[in-house]
């Protein structure tokens, strides 16, 4: 959802919540239907107040989610430049493999993870290259000091680099689940109905148009952020694979630097050859 679909619903909710508000009014006596205002008012601060730390408290849990995705998403593109250098003190036997399936690992991230976290559908799969650079892993011996250190160096960097993947993974997929959302949407109605026993056929109708407008509209923007945060992932607007992309730009001037001209083993959005 974009900005303006974003802007367009805040001001068709407000518009029709106004709306309903000033036809209200036309039937309700001078001073609205309650007698004692201030006991109305009270009644009414008490919906507010709490409605108000219940969106604070999802609006705090929703950017945890998203800060969460997005440090994920920037501590995995790092680790794998990192891991890159490291299979450079690795066997010769291995080196430039352990390296091409990095690369093809970042190009999987960014063509084919990226899109299934925005439909939803990643799940519980594993990256194929992540496997290979396992297996691959397996078949080591490391003989000298220089080759020892960088093998513990790069389990370390491979259980940093899962971690951080299930971080970017987690946070996409959101953690609001249904019945708050349905908990949200049943406290705004009822403060929206409670507002229309405040139509006064006494006052002008553009400050009872305020009067519904400004609450309606801070509920709804506050909403749709809510909503924002809790599906960082999206075409226009979300996060996006910056970080990865950015990286393998950096892997692939290395490659070049070191002379590698080699066929990687995987296409442009990361599929096995």
């Amino acid at each position: 959802m974009g900005v303006f679909w974003s802007v367009g619903i805040v001001v068709g909710v407000t518009s029709a919540a106004v709306g309903a508000m000033l036809l209200v009014r036309r039937r309700a006596p001078e001073g609205s239907v309650f007698e004692d205002g201030d006991r109305a008012s009270g009644v009414f601060g008490v919906l507010a107040t709490g409605f108000s730390v219940l969106l604070g408290l999802i609006v705090f849990l929703a950017f945890s989610s998203y800060d969460q995705s997005r440090t994920g998403a920037e501590s995995e593109a790092l680790l794998l430049a990192q891991q890159y250098e490291t299979a450079q003190f690795m066997p010769a036997a291995v080196r430039a493999r352990l390296g091409d399936d990095l690369v093809c690992y970042g190009r999987s991230v960014v063509e084919q993870e990226w899109p299934r976290m925005r439909a939803g559908t990643v799940g519980a799969s594993r990256n194929p290259w992540g496997i290979a650079m396992f297996r691959t892993l397996e078949t080591i011996d490391p003989k000298t000091a220089a080759e020892q250190s960088a093998y513990d160096r790069w389990l370390d960097q491979r259980a940093n680099r899962e971690q951080a993947r299930n971080d970017r993974i987690h946070g996409a997929v959101g953690v609001i689940p249904t019945s708050l959302w349905i908990v949200l949407f049943f406290i705004a109605g009822s403060i929206f109905l409670y507002m229309l026993f405040f139509a006064d056929s006494g006052e002008r109708w553009f400050a009872q148009a305020m009067l519904m407008g400004s609450v309606v509209a801070v509920i709804t923007a506050t909403m749709l952020l809510i909503h924002f945060l809790d599906s960082p992932v999206r075409s226009h607007g979300g996060l996006q694979p910056v970080a990865m992309k950015r990286t393998l730009r950096v892997l692939a001037q290395e490659r070049r630097d070191a002379g590698d001209r080699t066929r990687l083993p995987c296409d442009a959005s990361g599929t096995a050859r």
